[in-house]
């Protein structure tokens, strides 16, 4: 194919810092339905993850019927998962939560950190993954970001690239689809357009992450939804390629290396999701 043009950015802005919303309470209400056909093995990420920027009130989780359950957390960053086996029949899982989200500042002018400053648990965010294979893309990330001033504007640029050259489309990929398949098809759904920002990043030595959680938007019908993180002037920040949810309204799920580490459910057995409704709305 041909080789990408350059993307020309605009001057950096004038005012080095943005203050984003006060801190706002949400109300998380998760259905999952499914049709289970032999004895099968769940494994969700469905909890809000308590921690960072975000603090859970209260929260409720209700399985219909009622099946034993265990939940434990990720040592490395908190991130919950529920474990649930099941025999034939209809499975229904109901989580609910109240959380307060309070966003930090962001700094517009933050800078990309010298790999040898990195902290030593940020350094596996810089190496290709199995959905994010930045090897390969690294001679496109160069020729399109390479030139660009460093920092901030530099991520901005690649959210922003992302978002022109890749189409939304619902059903476009699978759950084996990649960054280079995103890249060479130009198109996707939330997770490929944030597992390409992740590559990308990391490409140009960004340490960059998948985060996943509830968020609000218009359309399309309401599910899960993927951003990624870049890690610049000492923290994570949040972009979002798909421009269709507010970053600072993200109630996180669960962050990790690709799709792998944060997928909302994992099945072992013959079961067949029939509903789903992961809903968040803002409190008063």
């Amino acid at each position: 194919m041909p080789e990408p043009a350059a993307l020309l950015m605009p001057a950096a802005p004038a005012i080095a810092t943005i203050a984003v919303p006060r801190t706002r309470t949400f109300d998380v209400d998760c259905t999952l339905s499914y049709q289970v056909n032999g004895p099968t093995d769940f494994l969700f990420q469905v909890h809000v993850l308590n921690g960072m920027d975000q603090q859970v009130l209260d929260e409720s989780l209700l399985i219909t019927p009622p099946l034993p359950q265990h939940i434990y957390a990720d040592p490395s960053v908190g991130h919950r998962f529920l474990r649930l086996h099941a025999d034939a029949g209809p499975v229904e899982l109901r989580y609910r939560a109240r959380v307060r989200r309070t966003p930090g500042p962001v700094d517009l002018a933050a800078p990309e950190m010298p790999i040898a400053e990195l902290p030593d648990e940020l350094l596996h965010n810089l190496s290709p993954t199995r959905y994010c294979e930045s090897d390969h893309l690294s001679r496109a990330a160069q020729k399109i970001f390479g030139g660009l001033p460093r920092g901030y504007a530099r991520v901005q640029a690649v959210v922003d690239w992302i978002h022109a050259n890749v189409d939304y489309q619902i059903g476009s990929s699978q759950p084996t689809t990649t960054a280079r398949d995103v890249f060479v098809q130009r198109v996707g759904v939330c997770r490929d357009f944030a597992h390409l920002g992740v590559t990308f990043c990391r490409a140009l030595n960004i340490p960059a992450r998948l985060v996943v959680g509830y968020a609000r938007f218009d359309e399309p019908p309401p599910d899960f939804h993927a951003m990624f993180e870049a890690y610049l002037g000492g923290r994570w920040l949040l972009f979002d390629p798909t421009k269709m949810s507010r970053v600072d309204e993200l109630i996180r799920i669960a962050v990790g290396r690709d799709a792998k580490d944060v997928a909302f459910a994992t099945i072992f057995g013959p079961a067949t999701m029939t509903s789903m409704a992961p809903l968040v709305e803002p409190v008063g």
